[in-house]
């Protein structure tokens, strides 16, 4: 068994896994993932997860985020199980607490910068006027404050992952995750990105977890959690 790896002692825990194995059922094949994952993330934290393809990293960050649920073990965010969330408690629990960014932005290419960043509030009870406030703050964040009105097609691909970040953040959720958000990008706009998501974490104490292949990108986060054949290697504390 893996022991969960310590909290930074000034911060509260946010994230325990105890325990979690995944596997997939295929045909009559069982297909392990994850083996006996115990893992403790403090609040505010930034954590890198690393490893080959196919090591269970993705996995892992689609089971905190609440995408997919784990075979046996125990996840909880703020002392809530959502393990035991059925697949609507998850959903509304995932809106309220979780900001995805992905390596292909996942932008509605008929909405402007302004319809993207908007649609989580869309279900929300915030009026016209306040959901303007919002995007235009996080869009200002995130250095777009004049591409409000582009669609994704008249950005670039770094301008478009920041559109994707200010999408995250809008809610203001507890937890990002990011899996391999640079994958997409050149070097100047991948570095431009993670200092983005090293402001998040460094001035507004959001706790991210990121997948990432690229050793340096991992260098924005605090600390690197290594994963092989579904298991953890250990931790490597950056910063």
């Amino acid at each position: 068994m893996n022991p969960p790896e310590r909290p930074r002692a000034t911060a509260p825990v946010l994230i325990e896994l105890r325990n979690v194995a995944k596997h997939y059922v295929r045909g009559d094949q069982l297909v392990p993932v994850l083996h006996d994952v115990s893992l403790d993330i403090p609040e505010g934290d930034f954590v890198g997860l690393m490893g080959p393809s196919g090591s269970g990293k993705s996995t892992l960050l689609n089971l905190i985020a609440g995408i997919d649920k784990p075979t046996s073990g125990m996840i909880t965010v703020a002392g809530l199980d959502i393990a035991a969330l059925d697949e609507q408690e998850l959903a509304d629990w995932r809106a309220a607490n979780v900001g995805f960014i992905f390596q292909f932005y996942n932008l509605m290419p008929v909405l402007t910068a302004f319809g993207n960043v908007e649609l989580p509030l869309m279900l929300t009870g915030l009026s016209r006027a306040e959901r303007r406030e919002r995007v235009a703050l996080a869009l200002s964040l995130v250095g777009l404050a004049d591409r409000m009105d582009h669609y994704p097609n008249e950005l670039s691909g770094g301008q478009q992952q920041r559109v994707a970040i200010a999408r995250a953040i809008i809610a203001d959720p507890a937890l990002i995750v990011a899996d391999e958000p640079t994958g997409d990008l050149d070097r100047k706009s991948a570095e431009d990105v993670l200092a983005l998501l090293r402001q998040l974490n460094d001035e507004m104490g959001k706790t991210i977890i990121m997948v990432t292949h690229d050793p340096n990108a991992v260098k924005a986060a605090r600390r690197v959690t290594h994963l092989e054949k579904g298991e953890l290697l250990g931790t490597e504390v950056l910063r």
